[in-house]
């Protein structure tokens, strides 16, 4: 892809998301009408689509956006990794974060950071989201970036990321997501967060990039108003599916990673599923199903499991060993 400039790159991503309006208002319309149909797909279902199929979009405008890196490994070209954020890669939940650097730039009280925090103690302590929060939440988020621009917002994330993110990053998620880029392999996050803050996140962590939630934008400026939904459940099972049909990716060659077990339809789409510091009820299903469980938060870490079995494979085991070899060459010396 030939090289844009700095200014060259930002119109191109306003450009993208300025189809947003027009493409997806007219497939939200059809969806609608779909979903009126008794055999058709219930509403939630067709706003999940709709959100994965833009998030999609936009994480793929966002990565051609990006300066070119060298690669410096050969590529695996069918196989990929997918992380979820919140308490899989962040440790806590990158929202909160991100909320607290707004807070402290005065963008809005303090009193609603205390909201969004304490929204987020419960969805912890239930392991479930009450459609009450995630109404209030979505429109206080809304309102909050209506008239802004998506610049602007990528711009914060950077500043905010660097200030308390970048300091809550779990090393042995970060470690995991390292030998999947050591084996050639793309690497996604998949989160509800937005997609510009998301996007900060993998830039930062040097991944592939992220699939997050889509806010409808014209010429660059958010209107108030999301494409689809949340990025949620299988909004983002949907959105994985999506960019594996776009970049020619298997599936069954790819690993997800998530904490929670509303990713259950994410992780369950892919060959290697591993829960990561997971709550109660992905632990169960973890153990009914086989998958690994790493814990990061305790003592007992990732001992009890080995290597995920995606990189002990094929070339991308040939790479993961070449990886810990060397790491034996440099201890011995």
């Amino acid at each position: 892809m030939p090289e844009r400039s700095k200014e060259a790159r930002t119109s191109f991503i306003a450009g993208r998301f300025g189809e947003f309006p027009t493409r997806w208002g007219g497939l939200q319309d059809q969806f609608t009408r779909i979903a009126r149909s008794p055999f058709g797909p219930t509403e939630e279902e067709v706003r999940a689509n709709l959100a994965g199929e833009a998030s999609a979009e936009a994480a793929l405008a966002l990565h051609e956006a990006e300066e070119p890196v060298a690669e410096s490994v050969p590529r695996d070209l069918t196989a990929a990794a997918f992380f979820d954020v919140d308490n899989t890669m962040v440790q806590g939940a990158s929202i909160v974060h991100f909320a607290r650097g707004l807070a402290a730039r005065k963008y809005f009280k303090t009193s609603d950071l205390v909201d969004i925090a304490w929204k987020q103690v419960k969805f912890r302590v239930s392991g479930k989201e009450s459609s009450a929060d995630m109404a209030s939440g979505k429109e206080k988020a809304l309102a909050f970036i209506a008239g802004r621009s998506t610049a602007e917002l990528a711009e914060l994330g950077e500043e905010i990321y660097d200030e308390i993110i970048a300091d809550k990053i779990w090393p042995g998620t970060r470690a995991l997501a390292q030998m999947h880029l050591d084996a050639g392999q793309q690497v996604w996050l998949v989160t509800a967060t937005p997609v510009e803050l998301a996007q900060v996140i993998a830039k930062r962590l040097g991944l592939t990039g992220a699939l997050g939630t889509v806010a409808e934008s014209r010429d660059g400026v958010f209107t108030g108003r999301l494409v689809g939904d949340i990025l949620h459940g299988l909004g983002k099972a949907h959105a994985v599916r999506t960019l594996a049909i776009r970049e020619g990716l298997n599936l069954k060659r790819c690993t997800a990673y998530s904490d929670s077990h509303n990713d259950v339809p994410m992780l369950s789409l892919v060959g290697t599923s591993v829960a990561i510091n997971p709550d109660s009820d992905l632990r169960e299903v973890a153990k009914n199903r086989g998958w690994e469980i790493r814990d990061f938060r305790t003592g007992r870490k990732a001992a009890k499991v080995g290597v995920p079995t995606a990189l002990a494979l094929g070339a991308a085991g040939g790479a993961a060993a070449a990886v810990l070899t060397r790491k034996r060459e440099a201890k011995a010396g």
